[in-house]
């Protein structure tokens, strides 16, 4: 196990659930996808090579005057709504105070007690249709901090490293830090909650176009803060927060942890410190970060170089307005429209198709065979490249119109399956679109119902055993004469017909 990450001691899932109920919040923090930063002018293009996008204002130098991001506050108020949020009349911004290596103000300029949106909630479906209502305490504007890269260590944080190198490009990014009131009562289910809820949230930042929500780039990370209470209990325990997880799994396995690892102090008679922890994909576990500070201890005050906001209600109506349908909504009227079971649904939420698949049916091809080839045959060579399907398909340049054209040469006639997905090799191949490809490779279907025929008879005369099968009842039997004739026309029959013809012919 690398440094620093040596586990803890941990009770077993039953006990855990057995002995004591979790008190979980969620803080969640998202960058906003502004073309510049929250207070200053500097773009915020992600990847640019380090300490190349500031300036004074971000860089915190004496005398540089802040200026508030307009798309910022926008996208603040739509976040807000979309939570069902209060809007403040009247907010303003707050110093955060304290030290920390990539924050090169010393302070951080955020909200405290004035947020903008609070009072909200988010209704999350579990996988098995249960519906957890998540209170929102507040969203709020922020800025980001840069980020340190510590060198020479097995593990990548600061202990152990040599040196530190800073990068001050996201200094100063638009954040909106969304926070969950006390989830209680969710017992063994607040993993799944967790879970659950991110999604959710992630799916309807993405449906606002605020975010790319790119958890694994950063620019959607969540902080799990979680305490336990003896059952019976209605007191809160001592809280840890685990600090910046970036996935969905991760999410899950951190509460999990954490549950276990302080249900073993608390069984042992031990005392749950207060303090940051840190996630570690590789190993599943937390380590200690330090001692986790209380509001009064940043020394909040009022930012005196940024005036108050006032959206005006006019302003927060039109962006009620003009609201996108939430993105669970969405869902179940596209289910009804397509008419996909449960799963199939799930399963194309889940591997983030339904934008690809609303394209694909609006450039003409039927709901069903949009799903059969972007979560089947597409899907499964993105799955061999270690790629999610959008991904891999933007990659190399197709999307809805390739697939739905490919569609129509099989619910047209012209390719069975099997020749599809000859077609396909070749439009990956950058050798055209489907038909061109069709064309250039001569795939065609059989027609003519005098050469399927006498395919068939002949199979039928060089197989008289499996014939007899089919004739005594065994009618799938006839997948193997069935099999014969398609190698007899090189694969390019119609199996369906062929089928039909041998069982006209046999039964």
């Amino acid at each position: 196990m690398a440094q620093g990450t040596t586990a803890e001691p941990v009770l077993t899932w039953a006990a855990t659930n057995a002995a004591y109920d979790p008190v979980m919040g969620l803080e969640v923090h998202v960058e906003l996808g502004t073309t510049t930063k929250m207070f200053c002018g500097c773009t915020t293009t992600f990847g640019a090579e380090p300490n190349t996008q500031v300036c004074p204002v971000c860089l915190g130098l004496p005398g540089a005057l802040p200026v508030v991001n307009e798309i910022g506050v926008e996208s603040a108020i739509r976040i807000g709504l979309a939570l069902n949020c209060e809007i403040a009349t009247w907010c303003r911004f707050a110093r955060k105070n304290y030290f920390y290596p990539d924050m090169p103000k010393n302070f951080q300029t955020s909200q405290y007690d004035e947020p903008i949106c609070f009072g909200g909630h988010l209704d999350v479906e579990l996988d098995d249709g249960t519906v957890y209502r998540v209170e929102i305490e507040r969203a709020h504007m922020e800025e980001d901090t840069g980020k340190s890269t510590h060198v020479g260590g097995a593990t990548g944080r600061i202990h152990g490293a040599t040196h530190s190198l800073v990068d001050y490009n996201r200094a100063g990014i638009p954040l909106i830090e969304i926070v969950t009131k006390p989830m209680v009562g969710a017992g063994e289910r607040a993993p799944e909650i967790a879970r659950a809820y991110v999604a959710t949230l992630r799916d309807l930042l993405k449906a606002l176009g605020v975010s790319d929500v790119r958890m694994e780039q950063g620019s959607m990370r969540c902080d799990v803060n979680l305490s336990l209470s003896p059952k019976g209990s209605d007191a809160f325990g001592t809280r840890s927060e685990t600090k910046n997880v970036n996935s969905l799994r991760s999410v899950e396995r951190a509460v999990r942890y954490e549950m276990t690892r302080h249900a073993a102090i608390l069984s042992s008679g031990g005392r749950v410190v207060q303090e940051t922890r840190h996630w570690h994909e590789d190993t599943g576990i937390t380590t200690s970060g330090r001692e986790k500070s209380d509001a009064e201890d940043y020394r909040y005050f009022p930012e005196p170089d940024l005036v108050p906001i006032a959206p005006s209600r006019e302003w927060v109506e039109e962006l009620r307005a003009a609201l996108p349908e939430p993105p669970g909504q969405r869902r179940k009227r596209l289910q009804g429209e397509w008419g996909y079971s449960d799963l199939e649904m799930r399963d194309v939420v889940n591997a983030g198709l339904v934008d690809l698949i609303v394209e694909t049916v609006a450039a003409g091809a039927s709901a069903s065979g949009a799903r059969k080839w972007w979560s089947g045959e597409i899907a499964r060579r993105a799955n061999a490249e270690g790629s999610d399907v959008v991904t891999y398909a933007e990659s190399l340049g197709v999307g809805p119109a390739h697939v739905a054209e490919l569609e129509s040469l099989v619910s047209g006639g012209r390719l069975n399956d099997a020749m599809a997905r000859q077609v396909w090799d070749g439009v990956l191949a950058g050798e055209g679109r489907p038909a061109a490809v069709a064309d250039a490779l001569g795939l065609e279907l059989v027609q003519d119902s005098g050469a399927l025929e006498a395919a068939v008879d002949a199979v039928i005369a060089a197989n008289p055993d499996v014939a007899q099968k089919v004739r005594d009842g065994k009618v799938q039997a006839a997948g193997a004469l069935i099999g014969q004739v398609m190698k007899e026309l090189k694969g390019q029959g119609d199996a369906a017909a062929a089928r039909a013809l041998i069982l006209a012919k046999l039964t």
